[in-house]
């Protein structure tokens, strides 16, 4: 069995029991201290909504905790949280004094490759928080790429497109964690290499509101609808007028979604057609290649 595929199975297949019923049935269901409890230093998530939180607080005050955290010990009667920070601060809220919690001996590298697999299998990462995460293995353990990818269950191109995000300027990435921006837009930008201008265009994308094919028309230098005042003459040649159906835009989205790209299909008689991709760098052309091949593009 792949790491991935055993990884895709959840935090489970890496720790073991984790319900309520099957810690208790195996004798490794403690109830600790909630003060005892340390939060996970390589946490990649940064933002823990209130919302959120109080939506869990209100569930588990409710019908009670139905899955124990998961912790390592430390020194001096403390714990670390391995797994399960949400529901350790949602206690919190509730004032409770102890938690179920199963203790497991992780070292450091499998503490931060654990948080990051917990978030990103509930889809509950943001992209950048995501890229930082990567980050930090690559840096604090010397691990390759291809082993990120490993090791969290990801195609490497996923995990290389993510890292992509850190190379944007720091307020454009406060734009995407603030959701201001989303990650097509951002992936957009980094098509772009002078740095006040992906500002500069970021801004404008907030401020007007445009979608992520707007942008990447004005990456490409394309001037959107607007009054003459503001417009810039640009010569090129006009685009054939499109009136794709909704099959046909289905698929478009499909394909943007897994590509992270712009993709147009050109439906035509008797089935046939074309489906263009674009692409803005010489790496964003060897990230697509590597999607669609399976494996690095040896040229």
């Amino acid at each position: 069995m792949t790491e991935t595929k055993r990884l895709g199975r959840g935090l489970e297949a890496l720790l073991g029991p984790m319900s309520r019923e099957e810690a208790q049935a195996g004798g490794g269901l403690k109830e600790l201290p909630v003060a005892a409890i340390q939060p996970n230093p390589y946490q990649p998530r940064r933002d823990f909504g209130a919302a959120e939180l109080k939506e869990l607080a209100d569930s588990i005050g409710a019908s009670g905790l139905l899955q124990p955290v998961v912790v390592r010990s430390r020194p001096n009667g403390q714990y670390e949280l391995i797994a399960g920070e949400r529901r350790w601060r949602a206690v919190q809220q509730l004032g409770w004094a102890k938690i179920p919690a199963v203790v497991k001996e992780v070292d450091d590298r499998a503490l931060l490759t654990l948080a990051l697999i917990e978030n990103l299998q509930r889809d509950d990462l943001s992209p950048l928080d995501a890229a930082v995460g990567y980050q930090r293995l690559i840096e604090e353990f010397q691990v390759s790429q291809q082993e990120v990818a490993r090791l969290v269950g990801k195609d490497r191109s996923t995990v290389s497109n993510t890292l992509r995000l850190l190379r944007l300027p720091d307020q454009v990435q406060r734009l995407l964690q603030a959701k201001e921006l989303s990650e097509g837009h951002a992936r957009a930008l980094l098509a772009l290499t002078d740095a006040k201008e992906i500002i500069r265009l970021a801004g404008e994308c907030v401020a007007a509101g445009w979608s992520v094919r707007d942008l990447e028309a004005r990456v490409r230098g394309e001037q959107l609808t607007g009054p003459p005042a503001v417009r810039r003459t640009i010569r090129r040649p006009k685009p054939e007028p499109r009136n794709p159906s909704a099959d046909v835009r289905r698929v478009e989205d499909t394909l943007r979604q897994r590509l992270q790209t712009d993709v147009r299909v050109t439906s035509r008689r008797r089935g046939r057609g074309a489906v263009t991709i674009h692409y803005y760098s010489n790496d964003d052309l060897a990230r697509l290649l590597e999607l669609i091949l399976g494996k690095p593009f040896q040229g």
